[in-house]
């Protein structure tokens, strides 16, 4: 189905529901979080406070969640050859036994300690610079295009993006750690861009609205899948150079990165396209308001 027939087959208010019932469903799944943990998301080591231990693979993984089964362990997981543990908080004397075991068992191992008072300056910042940052690009929306309905459709889309992406990553396990917040801030930008290449072509060059909107599909599909491409590309590395050389391991933060660029982006093309591409139909299509004239006296 070529753009054309896609853009104008379909009722612009249908279309728009669609959109907004995935974003509404991603909003339940976060709300449904937020109820049963006291977060939206599921947090991470960085913002809970906690270690990390990585050591060589030397035994079967039961056998060292058996080993660490006195330590309040959140996660473990095959990285590539390695074993990568996540645990929670604990007191001072269990961290020291945990660390004289590990050194003396395992040969080569990492042990990353954070402390819950850094946590929690971490997370503090990130409530602080998310908000701040959506704000300011709120702003420069509101400035571009100077219209409320055209600036508020692209400012959901990127909420939208970032909501959808943080509902796919509770969905799949992944936690909040300062990678995944970089590429939720990433989002906005990628969102952003489009949005306003859509907006730049329906409202600054001449013909129907149907076909400028498929000219800016086009170009913004390129865009999109491009970098859509590189991201798939860099969760590949991430995930499987270990299987090229048993000198790598699984990248946990350029895994973490990749597979919540991968979640929005794919969740902004259909706030760009399906969403906001027939919003503006319908708003650019709508009667106009007769201007009142002026009684005669």
């Amino acid at each position: 189905m070529d753009p054309e027939t896609f853009i104008s087959k379909y009722e612009p208010r249908k279309m728009v529901a669609i959109s907004l019932a995935v974003f509404a469903v991603a909003f339940a799944i976060l709300g449904f979080t937020y109820i049963n943990t006291g977060s939206p998301v599921r947090l991470g080591v960085e913002f809970t406070g906690g270690t990390i231990v990585t050591v060589p693979i030397i035994e079967s993984e039961g056998e060292l969640a058996a080993k660490l089964a006195g330590y309040p362990v959140l996660d473990l997981r095959d990285v590539g050859h390695r074993y990568m543990v996540q645990i929670g908080p604990m007191s001072d004397a269990d961290y020291r036994e945990l660390s004289a075991m590990i050194t003396s068992e395992y040969r080569d191992p990492e042990i990353k300690y954070m402390g819950p008072v850094y946590s929690a300056r971490l997370m503090e910042q990130a409530k602080t610079y998310i908000p701040l940052s959506f704000l300011f690009m709120a702003v420069v929306i509101f400035v571009i295009f100077r219209t409320p309905f055209v600036a508020m459709t692209v400012i959901f889309a990127a909420f939208s993006d970032i909501v959808i992406a943080a509902a796919c990553m509770t969905v799949v396990g992944v936690s909040l750690s300062m990678g995944t917040v970089a590429a939720l801030l990433m989002l906005i930008g990628y969102s952003v861009d489009s949005n306003i290449l859509l907006n730049m072509r329906v409202f600054k060059r001449r013909g129907k609205i149907e076909d400028k909107i498929a000219g800016a599909f086009r170009t913004g599909l390129a865009m999109t899948t491009t970098t859509l491409s590189a991201v798939v590309a860099l969760f590949l590395v991430a995930t499987f150079s270990y299987l090229v050389s048993p000198a790598f391991t699984q990248i946990n933060i350029l895994f973490d990165i990749s597979i919540v660029l991968i979640f929005g982006i794919t969740a902004g093309l259909m706030n760009t396209w399906v969403m906001n591409s027939n919003a503006l139909r319908w708003y650019l299509a709508r009667p106009k308001k007769a201007p009142a004239r002026r009684q005669k006296r």
